[in-house]
Parts: C-alpha cells; sequence; structure tokens
C-alpha cells in the first residue's frame, strides 16, 4: 500500500490534470532558460563537441524519464523520486532523494527568476526577480489548472520565438555547416561536462512525477505525458543549438553572454534581438512557474511524512492546493533571488538533480515485470550516466553539492536519532 496516495479530501490532493496539461507543464519546465542560458557554458566546456554533448545528455535524460514514468504510474503520489525512494529503496533514500530535490530546485527556481530579471530590466534584476517569484506564487495558490492554463500560453510563445531563432539563423546568410564539425581534439572530458550542464535544461520532466497525486489515471498518463514532453524538447533543443553553433561556431557561442541572441544579431536580423530577450523572459517564468509547482509538491509530501515541519502538509480547502509549502518555498525563493548570482546555481542544481535522478533509476531496478518494469539497461545506463554527469560537472559545483547532500544526511540521522520512534512517519 502506497502510504502518500492519500485520496482528495483526506489530506490528498484533486485529480485535475489530462494528458495535455501534464506534457505542457513538463515543457514549461525544459523550455524554460536553459536553452537560453545553457549554450554557452556548455560550449566552452565541449567547443565543437556540443551536439554529442547534447545527445549524452538526451540519453541520460530519456533513461532518467522512463524510469520516472514506470515508478509514477505505479506510485502516483505527489513527491516524485521522494516517495518511490521510500517506497522502493528505504526510508532514507527517499529522504535524500527529496532533500536534493528541493535544495536544488530552489535554487533552480532562484536562477531562474533571476534570468528572467536580467533579460526584462537588467539593472533591476533583483527586484524584477522576487517581483516574479511572488506573482508566479499567488498563481500557483489558486489551484494548479491555472498554472496548467498559464503554462499553455508560455509555452506557445516560447516554441514561436525559438523558431524565429532557428529560422533567422538559418535564412540570414552567415550560417556555416562546416562550424557543427567536431574536431579531432574534442576531448570526453568536455563532452561530459557539457553534456552535465546541458542537462539542467532537460530536467523538468520531474514536473509530471513530482504531480503525481494531481493527474487523473496516473498508470496511463504519466508513461506517456514524460516521454512526450521530452521527445518535444529534445527536437528543439537539437534545433536551436544546431542554427545558432552554424552562426556563432563554438568559440563565438562559448564568448556569447546572450547567445540566441547574439546570433540572431550576427546573422543579420537586429529587430529579432528584442523578441529573443523577450522570449527569455517569458521562457524564464514558465520555467520558474513548473520549478515552484514540483518544489512545493515535494515539500508537501515530506512534510507530510514529518521529514520537514508537518505544517506545511495542509491543503488549501478551497483550491485544493499545498499552500502552506507553496507560500514557504515562494518566501525562500524570493530571499534568495534577492541576494544569490545565477551562474553558481546552474552546476549546483545539476549536481542535486542528478543525485535525485540516480535513486530513480535505482529504484526503478527494483521493479517486477508485473509492475511495469523498464528493459534492464534503462536504469542501469540511467545511474551510470546521473553518477558520471555529476562527477564531470566543475569542482566547485561538486563540492557544494556533495556538502549539501551531506548536510542532509546528517539530519536525517539526528532526527532518527533523537526520536528513533518516529520511523519517518
Amino acid at each position: 500500500m502506497n502510504a502518500a496516495a492519500a485520496p482528495a479530501g483526506a489530506g490528498g490532493l484533486e485529480r485535475r490534470l489530462g494528458v495535455f496539461d501534464a506534457v505542457v507543464l513538463g515543457l514549461g519546465s525544459m523550455l524554460g532558460a536553459g536553452i537560453f542560458a545553457a549554450l554557452a557554458p556548455a560550449a566552452e566546456a565541449a567547443g565543437s563537441a556540443l551536439l554529442p554533448g547534447l545527445a549524452l545528455a538526451a540519453l541520460v535524460a530519456y533513461c532518467n524519464a522512463t524510469s520516472s514514468a514506470r515508478l509514477a504510474a505505479r506510485h502516483p503520489a505527489s513527491g516524485g523520486t521522494y516517495v518511490y525512494g521510500r517506497e522502493r529503496l528505504g526510508d532514507f533514500w527517499g529522504y535524500l532523494a527529496g532533500w536534493g530535490f528541493v535544495v536544488g530546485k530552489t535554487a533552480s527556481c532562484a536562477a531562474m527568476a533571476l534570468t528572467v530579471g536580467t533579460y526584462a530590466l537588467p539593472g533591476q534584476a533583483h527586484a524584477v526577480a522576487v517581483a516574479a517569484v511572488v506573482a508566479l506564487t499567488a498563481v500557483n495558490y489558486t489551484g494548479v489548472q491555472k498554472s496548467a492554463r498559464l503554462t499553455r500560453a508560455i509555452v506557445a510563445v516560447v516554441l514561436a520565438v525559438l523558431a524565429a531563432v532557428v529560422t533567422g539563423c538559418l535564412t540570414g546568410g552567415t550560417a556555416d555547416a562546416g562550424r557543427l564539425h567536431v574536431a579531432a581534439d574534442a576531448g570526453a572530458g568536455g563532452v561530459l561536462q557539457a553534456a552535465g550542464l546541458l542537462f539542467f535544461a532537460f530536467a523538468g520532466y520531474a514536473r509530471i512525477a513530482t504531480l503525481g497525486e494531481e493527474v487523473r489515471d496516473p498508470a496511463r498518463t504519466i508513461p506517456r505525458a514524460i516521454p512526450l514532453a521530452l521527445g518535444i524538447t529534445l527536437v528543439v533543443y537539437a534545433a536551436v543549438a544546431a542554427a545558432v553553433l552554424s552562426v556563432l561556431g563554438p568559440d563565438g557561442l562559448a564568448d556569447a553572454a546572450a547567445p540566441l541572441a547574439e546570433a540572431v544579431r550576427r546573422a543579420g536580423a537586429p529587430a529579432l534581438v528584442p523578441v529573443v530577450r523577450a522570449g527569455a523572459a517569458v521562457a524564464a517564468l514558465g520555467s520558474l512557474l513548473a520549478l515552484i509547482l514540483g518544489v512545493s509538491r515535494t515539500t508537501f509530501a515530506m512534510a507530510r511524512d514529518r521529514h520537514l515541519p508537518h505544517a506545511l502538509a495542509a491543503v488549501h480547502p478551497r483550491f485544493g492546493v499545498p499552500h502552506r509549502a507553496e507560500l514557504t518555498v515562494g518566501a525562500v525563493v524570493a530571499v534568495l533571488a534577492a541576494t544569490v548570482d545565477v551562474r553558481g546555481a546552474i552546476g549546483f542544481s545539476s549536481f542535486a538533480v542528478l543525485a535525485y535522478y540516480a535513486i530513480a533509476n535505482a529504484a526503478a531496478w527494483t521493479l517486477a515485470p508485473e509492475e511495469g518494469r523498464p528493459p534492464r539497461a534503462v536504469p542501469v545506463i540511467g545511474l551510470t550516466g546521473c553518477a558520471a554527469l555529476a562527477i564531470a560537472l566543475p569542482v566547485a559545483s561538486v563540492v557544494a553539492g556533495a556538502a549539501v547532500l551531506a548536510v542532509g544526511a546528517a539530519v536525517y540521522g539526528l532526527r532518527r536519532t533523537m526520536a528513533p520512534s518516529n520511523g519517518g512517519g
């Protein structure tokens, strides 16, 4: 019996989302600021091997998505891998996954909010970031269906902007297919690090799994929605990366502060630059909306199991959302958005989320055939890939991420020592 799958009206959440809404929420997370922000550091790491790095990130993401989809169909409760790790591997592993997700994705929320501010009003980036967090927390507070509707509009805008970028780059007369050639001296380490950084832009499909308790017919909806969202995102990312790389080349891409805007400017379409800047701000808003949604649901699930203050497990009687968890997450993100730097958050978040998915793949390995177990190669490749990409990230990201996970493990051990009869529930 899945203890986390409480029915609506008994401390659970209402099932309102179908396949389309679930796919859109996943796209809103993945087609966020990642494609606007992650290409430059990835190109700096991999050089001409950027596209192989993108392919490797997509492979690991596919394995993670498949494992997550099978687990979510079996355990359709809010919390994602926090729930899967607890149910399949034991209380500690579920807790560690939830801790890594909440901490890492809270940093991602701050980065997305600051991206909104940087593109929308560079001189007041922090103030705009805080305002964006407050506004989107209010949207989430009034119900997940309103969040899904807003995300649909954001995804439509972002897809239109990215299509304009690809068209502008390929029709401007400066694109050169030779710039896509992978140099003979391209190193495997650079490809791994680029893949780890680009993974930051793929990780949004977790939002679908963490919303498992609000999805109608989860056994059917989640396994369909996750690969659909991931597949659409991969096609879009590959097209954008190839188009921008063909105009700027690996060195120009690595040096660009705003690579998509610089690419259309270099391609002879300066009128598209403000459009791209606006699109980046809207994309970051979409990512931030879905990130806050996912982090609040994992916080809710952990609070329900008393790994976090139990007061955060309250569900709003009218809107049917975990309102205290949402307000708390929004407040923490607003404080971070007012104080932190954007760049440091990407590598740190990637490390924490790769650890989260490593646990998801380990949990998927334990599924029996009658429980919808994926092919054995999927969790093996996923787990190995997560470990390799995490270790290949910049040293500062690895050290900070490992330290945060160690702190989480210490907190868990201290709590168990002080309250051995609690048992995590």
